[in-house]
This record gives structure tokens, sequence and C-alpha cells, in this order.
């Protein structure tokens, strides 16, 4: 991991690829789709407005006081509603201006962070499968399950990991616009490596298809 990416010699890289080794793809998280699959800025949005909602029922139905008075104290949660949400999508954004996803023909490289950047490499060698799950706008994840030996923590990864798999946390490519594209890459990459490494992989799991179809739940 590397602490910094002011000086990287290729954008999302801390060094020069070796010879041989090139880049199919490069991209981010769309920040809109972070914000509303990762961070659920549209439940959030809704909570408020049935809190609003219950607020102006309840004042309206059960306070004799004027009509404009009751207004003004059923909004108070409006300023707190847009401070939340508008703290929601900068994150959103942050994180899409700092993460670099890089794939090649021999390893996924993660560069994420906000306050903290590190780069993360997963050469194919660890990398047992991978899903894809795409959303109606045509981002989607990727997440890829690691051979048993290899293991990055949760909170770590977050929010570039699958949900819900602390015990055996799973790297992801998280809401990238063409999901589906770069899904097809990693396929064929991963498919020609191992042709080319037989061995790399009967050290990963037992569950080596590099790319399932795309999922009926979201992730």
């Amino acid at each position: 991991m590397s602490g910094s990416h002011e000086h990287e010699p290729i954008r999302g890289l801390p060094e020069l690829l070796p010879e041989g080794e090139r880049i199919l793809w490069q991209g981010a998280p769309s920040w809109p789709s972070l914000a509303r699959n990762a961070l659920h800025i549209n439940k959030v949005a809704a909570y408020f407005s049935l809190l609003l909602a219950w607020r102006l029922i309840s004042l309206f139905t059960e306070t004799a006081a004027p009509p404009a008075q009751a207004l003004a104290a059923a909004l108070w949660p409006l300023p707190l509603a847009f401070i939340v949400l508008g703290f929601i999508a900068l994150f959103a954004w942050l994180i899409e201006r700092t993460t670099v996803y890089t794939l090649t023909n021999r390893r996924i490289v993660m560069r994420i962070g906000v306050a903290l950047s590190m780069t993360m490499n997963f050469p194919f060698r660890v990398i047992a499968s991978a899903d894809l799950v795409t959303f109606a706008n045509g981002t989607g994840n990727l997440p890829f399950r690691l051979g048993s030996a290899d293991h990055v923590a949760y909170l770590t990864l977050w929010p570039h990991a699958r949900p819900w798999r602390f015990a055996k946390s799973e790297p992801m490519l998280r809401c990238i616009p063409n999901a589906a594209h770069v899904a097809a890459l990693l396929a064929e990459a991963l498919r020609e490596y191992h042709s080319a490494h037989p061995a790399s992989a009967a050290t990963t799991s037992p569950s080596n298809a590099p790319v399932v179809p795309p999922l009926a739940s979201s992730l």
C-alpha cells in the first residue's frame, strides 16, 4: 500500500507497469450511483420526508396555532435534512474524485481513501472469482472473492467492499459506469491469465468461474 498519489508515474498506480503488463481499463465510482446505492441517500431523504409529513399533520390537527406559525414550527427539520443530504452527496463526490480502479491483464489495483489514500494490489493469482450486479442506469458493482489464504479488513476497504461480508471481506469495484463492459474485460483477462498460469488457479478457492451473469438482487 502507498500513502500518497501526488507523484504517481501513472494515474492510480504507485509505480510503472512491469514489462508485459498493460492497462485494460481505468475508472472510478459514479458519485450519484454511489450516493444512492452505497450511502443510501434516497432512504435518508425518504426518512426526512416522512418526518416532515408527520410533524405537519400533528401540528395542524393537534394545535390551535395559526397555519403560518404551525408551518414554521413543522419545517425545522428541513435545514437539517439539506445539511445531511448535502454531506452525503459531497462524500460520494469526494470518493469519486479520490478513487481510481485499474484493471490490467495481470491484476486489479484500487487506489482508495478520501482522507488517507492507499493503493491495494490484487494479482489475478489471488482472485478466485467475481460477480456482477448492475443497476438500471448501467452502473454496477463488481465484487471479487479472494483465495482462502488472502484477507483484507472490511473497514479498510469500505465502501469498496461487498456489504455484510465481514469475516471474509470481498473487495469491490463499486458503482462503476458501464459495469457490464468492465465485467466482460475482467472475465476475459482472468480466463487468459489462468489459461497461461494453471497452477495459480489451483491455489485459489474451488469456485473459479471468472464472472457470473448479473444477479437479480443488488449489493
